[in-house]
């Protein structure tokens, strides 16, 4: 069905300028499936894989009914740690190019099927390094897998009340301000996939509120703009001058060549600020989770300790019962 069938309910007045989000996630979460859910139709290639369905990153648009238009970016797996940091910058940067504006909201990708892992941990918290801490005001978690949770009776509530819900999701939510929704990518039933859909842009719409309308941007979003805004201006200028079409395609060549090559050097940029910056990650979450094992190391030992002094108190006071009582002396009436 088409992506025009959703009416979205506005509970965030928001413009009706175009919103731009994006999918990340690691590779089988549901990314795609989840961008076709949004768009109303099989927009991106979407099935079950051991490998990415997904090479590179990806724009499809839709119109809703009320004529609020919605831009949907699909990435690959970044959240692999097989993925080498030289493609997640490349993709990172088609990605600000793609989102010509800026990005409204982000959507983190993850699966109730699948534990939460400390890959998925250490590519949300590297985002905030490269991004830096503002990127969580944007943040939407979206909990694939829906139609699993709802065939064990269980709710998302349930699912992340519970006793097996990591800490550090728990932690990554309240960083996003808890703002999560579950989607069942899988329904054929059309008034689900809308409510769905309807919550999920609810989100989006408060956190465009929240932002005051501003889509997420910075120095490396400007950066690329301007270097588009730049080829664009060349391109026209050079049109306007009156050249031959030998002479326009010759020097459109190398504007291009030049633009290519300051992207490539956003690119290596990018890539050199992701690799120190994803070592002293690493090095944090390393330092912590050891801090950890300290920390249920010593309290198994205080718990020992405490357990071997209670057995050693009752076995006293056991001892002390068992003794014989010596009897009382007589005193002997002379």
């Amino acid at each position: 069905m088409d992506g025009s069938s959703i009416d979205v309910v506005r509970e965030h007045p928001v413009s009706n300028a175009a919103h731009t989000v994006v999918l990340v996630g690691r590779t089988g979460n549901g990314k795609s499936a989840t961008g076709n859910s949004i768009l109303g139709e099989r927009a991106f290639i979407s099935k079950r894989s051991s490998r990415g369905v997904t090479t590179t990153t990806e724009l499809k648009t839709a119109i809703l009914r009320d004529g609020q238009q919605i831009n949907v970016i699909d990435t690959p797996g970044l959240f692999d740690s097989s993925v080498k940091s030289d493609v997640i910058s490349k993709e990172i940067v088609q990605c600000i190019k793609l989102a010509k504006d800026g990005i409204h909201a982000i959507l983190v990708i993850l699966s109730t099927r699948t534990r939460f892992s400390q890959e998925e941990q250490s590519a949300i918290l590297g985002l905030q390094a490269l991004f830096g801490s503002k990127i969580f005001d944007y943040m939407i978690v979206v909990f694939s897998g829906g139609d699993e949770l709802e065939e064990n009776d269980e709710t998302l509530e349930d699912y992340l009340g519970g006793r097996d819900c990591p800490e550090p999701l728990k932690e990554i939510l309240g960083l996003c301000g808890n703002r999560c929704v579950l989607f069942d990518n899988k329904t054929k039933d059309e008034s689900k996939r809308v409510e769905q859909v309807q919550r999920l842009l609810s989100l989006v719409n408060l956190v465009i509120a929240q932002n005051g309308g501003r889509p997420y941007t910075d120095e490396i979003f400007a950066e690329v703009k301007k270097e588009a805004m730049k080829l664009r201006d060349q391109q026209e200028d050079v049109a306007s001058k009156g050249y031959s079409k030998q002479e326009i395609s010759h020097l459109n060549e190398q504007m291009q060549r030049a633009h290519d090559l300051q992207l490539k050097r956003i690119t290596e940029m990018i890539e050199s600020n992701m690799r120190e910056k994803t070592m002293m990650l690493e090095q944090k979450l390393a330092d912590e989770h050891a801090a950890r094992l300290r920390a249920e190391q010593t309290a198994q030992k205080a718990q020992q300790s405490s357990q071997d002094e209670i057995r050693k108190l009752r076995g006293d006071l056991e001892a002390e019962r068992r003794r014989p009582k010596p009897r009382p002396s007589r005193c002997a009436i002379m």
